[in-house]
């Protein structure tokens, strides 16, 4: 989480927020050569058996092969648009019934019409006998198109789930490597290490309890670090251990508040989401007793709701927006949902979807 301001600042905080809402999905696609050139190719192949037999009425022939061709050009296209919305639970239903009965009757209505079009052109054609033999084929053209598009479509979203399987296990090592890595950040551990030295060096009656809450602090990181989910009275501990730190540092530079319900406090959540988001505030903004930052950790909803007011720095830390983007993914990996961000020139604010039993099943 961070705090910038109406200039530069604002530039890095919108560059944080557009890391991950930024990044698009391919549709599925197929080549409109591929389409055109296919329904033009069956359109002369219904032809050649008159023209084989040197016996024909041209007009009849032009007439065959166009509806055969605008009758296959609707078959692709129909298909294609009425693909079911790219989903991991439409690879597990398989194959369905019911849109292929759809696709079947709107084809026959459709190639219907286009009979009917040509019967009002060539008036001397029995419409009967044309009709029937027109409804033949575009069941067989509707089917041979249905199951080709749905072959390749399943194959598409196969290999899609399988590259979004591989992006989420990448994407949890790397979370997994940017929380160890915030963890034992050098500068924390340097600026603790101080504070410790200050502390036992004016004799301050808090200095065992310091060292507690710092070891407190590191038992938790080795302990959870590793896991997808903790319980959110856990989060909560490591989260004061890690305040008790900074307090301790700051002292009447940084408050907190914590208002999170007894109902949550029996949610999940990825370890160390609030203590990377109470960091990154930090990070962020002016830390001082004249200019105090206050960090907000409450329910709202359905959501764990934590803000802070925004006070820039003068000389903004560099962002890459990787621990928003870390913490989105295991979100959207674990509950498939997108934490909200909410970022202005006065507070800057991060709702966390709730994970509950129910949707951790």
């Amino acid at each position: 989480m961070a705090g910038f301001g109406p200039d530069l600042c604002l530039g890095d905080m919108k560059y944080d927020y557009l890391w991950f809402t930024m990044r698009k999905k391919q549709s599925f696609k197929i080549s409109g050569r591929i389409i055109w050139l296919s329904s033009l190719f069956l359109g002369v192949i219904v032809s050649l058996p008159s023209l084989i037999q040197h016996q024909y009425n041209i007009y009849e022939v032009i007439a065959n092969s166009m509806i055969t061709f605008l009758f296959s050009l609707f078959v692709w296209y129909f298909n294609i648009y009425t693909l079911p919305v790219y989903t991991s639970k439409e690879i597990a239903r398989g194959f369905a019934v019911y849109p292929l009965i759809r696709n079947l009757l709107v084809g026959v209505a459709v190639m219907f019409l286009l009979s009917y079009i040509q019967q009002q052109i060539l008036t001397h054609i029995n419409f009967g006998p044309v009709m029937l033999m027109f409804e033949v084929r575009g069941v067989l053209i509707n089917l041979t198109f249905y199951m080709f598009i749905h072959l390749l479509y399943q194959t598409y979203q196969g290999q899609r789930v399988s590259i979004e399987l591989e992006r989420s296990k990448m994407d949890n090592l790397a979370a997994q490597f940017e929380l160890l890595r915030q963890q034992v950040n050098p500068h924390f551990l340097f600026n603790t290490l101080n504070t410790l030295k200050y502390m036992v060096e004016s004799g301050d009656e808090n200095s065992v309890d310091f060292i507690l809450k710092l070891s407190d602090f590191y038992r938790f990181t080795l302990e959870n670090r590793k896991s997808d989910l903790i319980r959110m009275s856990e989060e909560l501990k490591i989260l004061q251990a890690y305040i008790y730190l900074l307090k301790a540092r700051f002292e009447h530079g940084f408050e907190v508040d914590l208002q999170v319900s007894e109902a949550h406090k029996s949610s999940s959540v990825p370890p160390f989401t609030l203590q990377l988001l109470v960091e990154n505030s930090i990070k962020h903004n002016v830390v001082a007793p004249n200019k105090t930052l206050y960090v907000r950790i409450y329910s709202e909803g359905d959501y764990i709701v934590v803000e802070n007011n925004v006070q820039p720095k003068i000389t903004p830390e560099s962002s890459t927006g990787i621990g928003l983007e870390n913490i989105n993914e295991r979100y959207q990996h674990l509950l498939g949902k997108n934490i909200e961000i909410l970022p202005d020139n006065k507070k800057f604010i991060v709702k966390l979807p709730v994970i509950d039993e129910d949707s951790n099943n």
